[in-house]
This record gives structure tokens, sequence and C-alpha cells, in this order.
């Protein structure tokens, strides 16, 4: 291990009118992403839980929320996009300690972004029938999806304030409240799909369209959280945050011109993911079970790897606006090393224990037996993730979301191409077609971390 993965790296913390640096330790850094970690455990609980419960249902519904919860994703993660450029300016802004201007760029923000939730759910609502018919072969499949999405895209009016709220604490490194929010939405989650999907306690039985509403209440459940903690818990005059103001064009346009190249990175990701599906779909409902449960697992060992991407992305923002260019890389290669010891030790108990996993999902041993190819190939892919989307989510805090979309769209090719003939073409196993994830993380670390240490990226200007 390089020495400089062992020197204590320099970050920007915050006191009352002033940015100065100190040491931080890894549990420093711990103390940050840790609270990220939950509130994306939280997000992924939605996910994970359909997963698990429609899991017993059968493989149609299984499939069915694959692919619903796909296209939802897709379309969410415009809003994500928004967000993290919106973080971005609001990390950057925390650190020069111009906290008044925190406030117009969430505010601003949100009501954007809520727009988008109302304009994205109508096109959607019109547009679902012949676009999950158009995706999808599979009769069976395709009715339980187009019934799964139709409910699940009233999350929009929820999902797309919520992440505005993320990328504020996050942006200010008050990030214990995402622990808060994440009990919330898993507690909320967890009850009404047990009762929903099952009709339990006297709740009717609605099987996938259960699991959709209780992932719609509790995203409602956690913006309603968020709302509350922000006005009883936090110095809205400090931050500005007590004036909403009216509609200000040229502050969501400046928003944009970080954000919308995350916008597209992210839609692209999940774009090319779905693609993956689709090939998948294609071999059959029996793979494409196996591909469902193998990505609820790949989707839970990604959260504590973006949770530390997250962090280096805030990070190295606040850094960069308290002046500390020079220790960016220090900073990133401290992370990484957290992240690939943390990885290290999940994809060890994943190997160790495959069916005691694998029997969360599904009670069939034939079918576990078919997923532990697949689900092996993810673990090997995780250990390469752990190290690309930290330095690549780098990329993204020092401003330069334009240079992060390139390099994406760059690996998304290879990435497309090795779908098109391995999954469609060959039309090969599961577990062959999820060696493409070996190659996106090769791809993202190599370019990633040839771009921070020859690119001109130290004078950007947000």
């Amino acid at each position: 291990m390089p020495e400089n993965l062992i020197k204590i790296s320099i970050f920007a913390t915050l006191f009352s009118n002033q940015f100065n640096f100190m040491m931080y330790t890894n549990k420093g850094i711990w103390n940050v992403t840790y609270p990220i970690l939950l509130g994306l455990l939280a997000q992924n609980v939605i996910n994970v839980t359909d997963t698990a419960f429609l899991g017993h249902v059968g493989e149609v519904a299984l499939g069915a929320a694959a692919m619903g919860g796909l296209l939802y994703i897709c379309v969410y993660t415009i809003a994500f996009g928004f967000s993290v450029g919106s973080q971005i300016l609001m990390a950057r802004r925390n650190g020069e300690g111009n906290y008044h201007s925190v406030g117009p760029i969430m505010w601003q923000g949100t009501a954007f972004s809520f727009m988008m939730a109302v304009v994205l759910l109508g096109v959607m609502w019109l547009c679902a029938e012949p676009l999950v018919r158009m995706l999808i072969t599979s009769d069976a499949i395709y009715e339980a999806t187009h019934e799964f999405f139709v409910w699940r895209i009233w999350g929009f009016l929820f999902s797309f304030v919520n992440v505005m709220f993320r990328a504020l604490y996050i942006g200010i490194t008050r990030t214990k409240v995402l622990t808060l929010n994440a009990v919330v939405m898993a507690v909320v989650n967890v009850f009404l799909d047990y009762v929903l999907v099952f009709g339990e306690w006297g709740f009717p039985e609605l099987g996938v369209k259960g699991a959709a509403l209780a992932s719609v209440i509790a995203e409602a459940c956690s913006m309603v959280f968020f709302l509350l903690y922000t006005y009883y818990k936090i110095d809205r005059k400090k931050y500005h945050l007590d004036r909403i103001g009216s509609f200000d064009s040229k502050m969501v346009l400046h928003i944009l011109q970080i954000s919308a190249f995350t916008m597209v990175q992210y839609f692209l990701s999940m774009a090319i993911w779905f693609v993956f599906f689709m090939a998948l779909e294609r071999l059959g409902q029996r793979q494409l079970a196996i591909a469902n449960i193998v990505r609820s697992v790949y989707i839970v060992l990604l959260i504590p790897v973006q949770a530390l991407a997250t962090t280096a992305n805030t990070l190295v923002s606040n850094l960069i606006g308290s002046g500390g260019v020079s220790k960016v890389l220090s900073l990133l290669h401290r992370i990484s090393a957290m992240s690939f010891m943390i990885m290290v030790v999940c994809v060890a108990l994943c190997v160790m224990f495959p069916y005691v996993i694998l029997s969360i999902y599904t009670n069939e041993v034939a079918l576990m037996q078919e997923s532990v190819g697949a689900f092996n190939v993810v673990c090997g892919s995780m250990l390469l993730a752990s190290l690309a989307n930290i330095y690549f989510n780098g990329i993204s805090g020092t401003g330069n979301t334009q240079a992060a979309l390139v390099l994406e769209v760059f690996i998304q090719v290879f990435y497309a191409l090795y779908i098109i003939v391995v999954g469609m073409w060959i039309q090969a196993p599961v577990s062959i077609c999820f060696t493409t994830e070996v190659i996106y993380y090769l791809l993202m670390l190599s370019a990633s971390l040839f771009y921070l240490k020859k690119a001109k990226w130290q004078n950007k200007k947000i």
C-alpha cells in the first residue's frame, strides 16, 4: 500500500463564520459517511424489500419488480443528477463560508425539481402502456410490470423533493439527519410491503401493486420528515432557508450549468443498465428472475461504496472552496483505501455464505443454485467498484461535471457493445452477462485516475 494511503489527509470543516483546515482521521471521514450510508440503505430498502417480498410471490412478480423498478429509476436519476449538481454548488458555498447562498440554491432547485416531477409523471402516465409493451416481450411480465409502474411513478412527486434535501444536508455536512430519515423510510416501506403484498392484518392482497404503493407512501413520509426536521432543527436564518422567494430562473440556470451533465450522466448509466435487463428478459423468465435477485444483492453491496463516493464528492467540493486544491488527491486516496477494505470484508462474507443471502429472495433451492455463478461475478466486480466510484465522484466534486459525463459516455460505449454481443447476439448465461460490470468498473477506474493525474481541473470555478 502506497505511503499516501496511510497519511492523514486534510479536508475542510466548518466553524461559525470561517472555514479552517484540520487533520482528519479515518474516524472523521467515517463520521460524515455513515449517516449517508444509512440514508442510502433506506433508499435501497425500497428496491430490496420489493424484490424480497415479490420473490416469494413468483417469478413473474419478481420480473415485474425488476423491469418496473428499473424503468422508474431511469427517470428518477434525472432528478438525482440535478440534485448532485446542486449539492456540489451548496458544498462549494459552504466551504467558502458563504452560507447565505445555500438556501437560495436549495429552494430554487427544489422548485425546479418538483416541476420536473409533475411533467415527467404526466408523460410517463400517458406513455406507460406503449413504453412497457415496447420494452418487454413476455405477455405475463408485461401485464405485471405495467401494473407496478403506473402506481410506482406517483413517487416522483416526493422522491424528486427528497433528493434536494439530501443534497442540502450532504452539502453542508449535516449528514446525521439522513440516519433518522433512513429509519422512517425503512420502517414504513417494510411494514407496508408486508401487509399490502400478502394482504395481512386486514389489508387487501395487492401483489405487485401493493409493493409499488408501499414505496410511494414511504417516499411521501420521507418528504414530510425532511420538511419538519428542516423547520424545527436547522438554523434557517444562517443558510437563508427561512425565505423561499419567487422563482429565480437565473439561479436555476446556474444550477443547470453544473447539474445538466450529471443529469445526463446518471440517466445514461441507468438506461444502459435497463438495456442489460432487456437482454436478459429475452432469455426467459427464469434468467430474468436470477438477474433480479443478483441485482438486488448488488445494490446492497454498492451502498457503502456509494456512501463513501458521496462523501468524496462533497468533501472535495468543500476542500476546493476553502483553498485546499493540493490536498484533493490525497483525500481521494484515503477514502478509496477505506472503501476497498470495507468491500473486501463484504465480498468475503458473500462468498462464504451465498445461500444464506440468496435465501432472502427465494425458497427455491434450484433458483439459488443457478444464481450463485452470477452472484460470484458481481462480488468480484465490487472490488473494482470500491475504487472506481471514489475517484469518479471526486471528478464531479471538482465541479468538472462535463468531464465526468464525457468519461461516462466513453465507458458506456464499450459497455453497450459488450451487452449487445454477449447478451443479445451470443445469448450467454446470466453469469457471463454480468461480466459487463467488471469491464465497466475497470474502464471507469483507469479513466478517472488518468484524468485526475493528467488533466487541468484545479482552477475550475463554479
